[in-house]
């Protein structure tokens, strides 16, 4: 009997965007295992948003499927979307509620326990120095403050799949390593995440594997030492094969 279990995340042949006359993506085919980090990499308008609200049903594809733990959204919706959460990339919370009221708001949509809840909560305050913010409304916080919500949030949730959008932007360097390091942990406990990032020397030593996307379409993919023997040097950072790439299609 075959026990081999489906990618987290699997995308075949995806083609979509907002209007059937002009689709955004051509023929996307990617896959996230499980515990497995993969960076998915491209210029502003590449098309890495649109793949995302795919992978979120946000938008529907126009050809091509989108499978999270080996359904489709419309095989079992509660499946589907229960399987992953999302860190977007401009932070949305509800002004008149607190940081803990957020995470307890979150943990209840997921079915969290409750043993599970304090434990990670406790965490994840500490992780990004939040404890004195925890009654505070999300209204009183800075920008970089309602990141760490939107990520804890995500985090409190402990889902199979994490669907994570340039979630650097405003966190100052303790936040980002924190970040980090959490990701790494999180992938160790066996959870999947699909990371976006224009940071490429930030991620280039902590994803399994990367994506590149340009113009819709994927035009590389593999682990950093796969992509640096695909582009010949066997020590190019992930900057320098990146800008090579998408200049060498222009």
């Amino acid at each position: 009997m075959d026990n081999v279990q489906p990618p987290v995340l699997k995308i075949n042949g995806l083609s979509g965007g907002y209007s059937a006359k002009r689709p955004v993506l051509h023929g996307i085919d990617l896959e996230v295992g499980r515990g497995e980090m993969v960076g998915l990499i491209g210029l502003n308008g590449a098309g890495k948003s649109t793949t995302m609200k795919h992978i979120l049903g946000l938008m529907t594809p126009q050809q091509g499927e989108v499978r999270v733990m080996g359904k489709k959204r419309d095989e079992d919706p509660q499946v589907y979307q229960s399987a992953m959460a999302f860190v977007p990339e401009s932070p949305e919370l509800y002004d008149e509620m607190t940081v803990m009221e957020h995470l307890e708001f979150t943990a209840r949509a997921y079915g969290v326990s409750e043993a599970d809840f304090k434990q990670r909560t406790e965490k994840l305050l500490d992780l990004f120095r939040m404890n004195e913010k925890s009654t505070s409304l999300s209204t009183h916080l800075s920008k970089g403050m309602r990141q760490k919500v939107m990520i804890m949030c995500a985090f409190v949730a402990g889902p199979p799949l994490y669907i994570i959008d340039e979630p650097f932007l405003g966190l100052d360097p303790l936040g980002i390593r924190s970040l980090l390091d959490f990701m790494l942990e999180m992938k160790a406990s066996g959870s999947s995440i699909l990371l976006s990032s224009h940071i490429l020397s930030t991620i280039e030593n902590y994803c399994d594997r990367f994506i590149v996307l340009h113009r819709g379409q994927v035009i590389a993919q593999g682990t950093l030492n796969e992509l640096r023997l695909q582009f010949g040097e066997s020590n190019a950072t992930l900057e320098h094969m990146f800008y090579s790439l998408v200049q060498g299609r222009d």
